[in-house]
């Protein structure tokens, strides 16, 4: 393994997430800063924990993570439950270990949530009860969709921001609000993220719209040559439900639909792109309110330009 050993003038115990939709480029941009400052990458997207999910979740290829550390991918099977909660255990952890090494951390990825929830903390929510998940589960296989519509009839706001067929966190509101009688929105409000925060610089890299969707639609076009259906045949034949989080995530769905007969590939390509173009939106409209971070064209965006970001 290849690492670049930190400068002397560059400041130990930072960290510096580069943040955006996809497609912006931040891969590309974090293993130019890591190379500048011998950082070590730490992954901040909610698919590229899982193992086996790779063409789908544009995960950078294990030759790429052989070249330096990078940490929290390929950490997850596809049928384990992952919160934002683990994620932030596991994340604080991995920092503690970087600057351990006198080493920057570098935090890359679009979920927001889990970003949040690392810098500033979670309320302290009630305990999974597994009895309950599997009820509300069983209820959505019977009956698609009804979830969701629960959810939004008792707490819209979370139910806004959550996609239908995000069954994990669906279940989770409805969890919390079965439990406590109060909506996970009003929790997340009284709470507000006010812990104890953890420092660190974000870097956001904008595109504008138009360019960024058709960059958007190249990628699904490539993943599909990169071998997308194969992978999805592979994860269906090792026996992993298409009802799985983690398989219920974009390119995945669509993709397992087509495998299963449900469309044509043409259909399940068109789905494909136009989930993606709006996930992207959501994930710039969630980075756009968060003031602290700081934006640079992705067109332009270099190593040095992340590192004079304070």
């Amino acid at each position: 393994m290849q690492i670049v050993d930190m400068p002397p003038h560059q400041p130990t115990n930072r960290i510096i997430a580069i943040v955006g939709p996809t497609g912006t480029g931040k891969t590309e941009l974090s293993l130019a800063v890591a190379a500048a400052i011998g950082a070590e990458i730490v992954n901040c997207d909610s698919r590229q924990i899982y193992r086996g999910l790779e063409i789908g979740c544009a995960k950078p290829p294990p030759t790429v993570r052989q070249e330096r550390p990078h940490h929290l991918f390929d950490i997850a099977d596809p049928t384990e439950a992952f919160d934002c909660a683990r994620y932030a255990t596991l994340a604080r952890a991995a920092i503690a270990s970087i600057h351990g090494r006198g080493r920057t951390a570098l935090l890359v990825g679009g979920t927001g949530l889990y970003l949040k929830a690392l810098r500033y903390g979670l309320f302290p929510g009630p305990p999974r009860d597994e009895k309950l998940r599997r009820e509300l589960a069983a209820s959505e296989a019977n009956s698609p969709g009804s979830l969701h519509r629960a959810l939004t009839a008792i707490d819209p706001a979370t139910a806004a921001r959550l996609h239908p067929n995000d069954q994990l966190r669906v279940i989770r509101a409805l969890e919390v609000h079965r439990l406590t009688r109060v909506p996970l929105s009003a929790w997340h409000d009284r709470h507000a993220f006010r812990g104890d925060e953890l420092a660190m610089t974000v870097v956001g890299l904008d595109m504008p719209r138009s360019q960024l969707y058709d960059r958007l639609g190249a990628r699904c076009l490539a993943m599909i040559e990169a071998g997308l259906l194969d992978e999805v045949r592979g994860l269906l034949d090792a026996g992993y439900s298409l009802t799985l989080p983690a398989l219920q995530s974009i390119g995945y769905r669509e993709i397992g639909e087509y495998l299963r007969g449900r469309s044509d590939l043409p259909t399940a390509v068109e789905r494909m792109t136009r989930a993606t173009r709006r996930f992207a939106k959501r994930q710039t409209t969630w980075f756009r309110a968060d003031p602290t971070v700081h934006w640079l064209d992705a067109a332009g965006a270099t190593a040095d330009a992340v590192l004079a970001a304070r």
